[in-house]
């Protein structure tokens, strides 16, 4: 198992130079960085000249990577165009983030497994066919809708949660939070019905019922674990997006985090800002790949990472 973490965190160090130096190339080497830093009008040439020096943009494209990543080596994100620090700025919004992220998550694992099981066991049942029509819903509907409504209904209306965030407590992340997860409940919800339905199915099944196993030792001791394999999958995918935050989300109920970050540093045309931030959930999308790896085993000991 550790040979096998080893061998995946030394897999990781080609990903995620290739993966920042694409952004980077992106941000920096595809167009002028200048342009829109002075208004409507364009920038003075004195101005563009301190401006490329400062931020190495007279080097080649290499040596600007290079550059970037002895700094990014040593945690310096860098500055952004206003002069404040990226990693800084970028600590202070995490945690916001993360309590959206757990809300989020814990919302869609609970009510994505529970509805997706019960559903693959009443299979053909008023509530197979209420979870499978309730998920298509979900996820015709854009996000911003979802979150426009639920603000303006379970906010506004019936007040029951807080109608912004921008405090950012627990509170005022719950109702935000559920509306980031209602996409991924449906998905899990499907996910779980289908791959239930496949292992309900197997031999080993049909064995553990011939022997005299109920319905409930057989989908809850044996069934249930095989059929979390593509959840997890899914899950681990989800983290990541949570983890950067939801850049419509964020701004619908005015959260502080790393998504209303990003999408201010691409407004403003800040590249260092974009970088910063996406440079942050490169790591964060493979560590949680990682981390899914190594839960296929603890699901499926036919699973060996030997």
């Amino acid at each position: 198992m550790w040979t096998y973490i080893l061998r995946r965190l030394l897999q990781m160090i080609p990903v995620f130079i290739g993966a920042t130096f694409l952004i980077f190339v992106m941000v920096f080497a595809i167009g002028d960085p200048t342009i829109g830093r002075c208004g409507e009008r364009p920038c003075p040439p004195a101005y563009i000249a301190r401006f490329r020096a400062e931020y190495n943009l007279d080097q080649p494209l290499i040596v600007q990577y290079g550059l970037y990543l002895g700094k990014l080596l040593q945690g310096d994100l860098g500055n952004a165009f206003n002069g404040d620090s990226v990693a800084a700025s970028l600590l202070t919004r995490w945690p916001i983030t993360m309590k959206l992220a757990v809300i989020a998550l814990v919302f869609e694992v609970i009510i994505g497994i529970a509805a997706g099981v019960i559903a693959g066991i009443r299979r053909g049942r008023f509530i197979d066919h209420l979870v499978t029509v309730s998920s298509l819903v979900v996820i015709s509907i854009p996000s911003f809708v979802i979150g426009s409504l639920a603000q303006m209904w379970l906010g506004v209306r019936l007040q029951l949660f807080p109608v912004t965030a921008s405090g950012g407590t627990w509170m005022e992340l719950m109702l935000p939070g559920m509306v980031l997860g209602a996409l991924s409940v449906a998905y899990i919800a499907r996910l779980m019905r289908s791959s239930l339905l496949e292992n309900l199915r197997a031999d080993y099944v049909r064995t553990a019922r011939a022997k005299g196993l109920g319905p409930g030792r057989t989908v809850g001791v044996h069934t249930l674990r095989n059929s979390l394999i593509p959840v997890i999958t899914f899950i681990g995918y989800d983290i990541g997006n949570l983890m950067g935050g939801a850049i419509v989300t964020e701004r619908i109920f005015n959260v502080n985090g790393i998504g209303g970050y990003l999408f201010r540093g691409i407004t403003t045309k800040d590249g260092s800002m974009v970088v910063g931030t996406v440079t942050c959930l490169v790591l964060v999308y493979l560590l949680v790949n990682l981390l899914v790896d190594v839960l296929y085993g603890v699901l499926d000991p036919r699973i060996s990472h030997d």
